[in-house]
């Protein structure tokens, strides 16, 4: 017989994985982007420098190897083990230019994105509820934390408003997306 307390934890992790799964889970998207960055290699730590213990600047990332038909492009970042119901997001970047090879080191947070070549991107709503990044800041829990920069490829420009978060943001991708790309950096905070 299983005891109430081990009911709710499985039915706690059933519902945390249904709201982890995103709105086109049954889609079959290709990964065939390759993201990489100055700042930290895939897989590793994520320099101090840039998460929100530190000077909390964006880190330099670039993208290569996109789909032929690709239109626009987008970025979600998020860590998905901060033990709330859904990840936690730390940046969502929407209506890239194609002709763009990556972001900048220091991007402005500013929802409206005036960057040389970068004109027409939007810095949408993180999980803070400010627009653009905001840099990993795990609790002092023990765990390394993972963080996913998911570039994606989309089929036709968006040229959607400011102030989208990652749900809007997903669900106005949906059907669109040709393919996407990750890298993944690690945090943990430490005394």
């Amino acid at each position: 017989m299983i005891s109430r307390q081990e009911l709710t934890k499985c039915l706690g992790a059933v519902l945390l994985t249904l709201a982890c799964l995103p709105v086109w889970a049954a889609d079959e998207i290709p990964e065939t982007i390759v993201v990489t960055s100055t700042s930290f290699e895939h897989n590793t730590d994520i320099p101090w420098q840039y998460s929100a213990y530190g000077a909390g600047v964006s880190p330099e990332i670039s993208w290569s190897n996109l789909p032929e038909g690709t239109r626009q492009l987008a970025l979600i970042l998020d860590d998905p083990i901060v033990g709330m119901l859904q990840p936690f997001v730390h940046w969502i970047a929407y209506n890239i230019p194609v002709t763009a090879t990556g972001l900048p080191e220091r991007l402005s947070p500013d929802a409206i994105v005036t960057y040389p070549g970068l004109e027409g991107m939007i810095n949408g709503a993180n999980g803070i509820r400010r627009s653009g990044y905001f840099g990993p800041r795990p609790p002092v829990d023990g765990k390394v934390h993972t963080y996913n920069f998911r570039i994606y490829a989309l089929d036709h420009e968006m040229n959607l408003p400011d102030g989208l978060n990652k749900a809007s943001l997903l669900n106005e991708m949906r059907g669109h997306i040709l393919a996407t790309g990750l890298l993944t950096g690690n945090f943990e905070y430490t005394d």
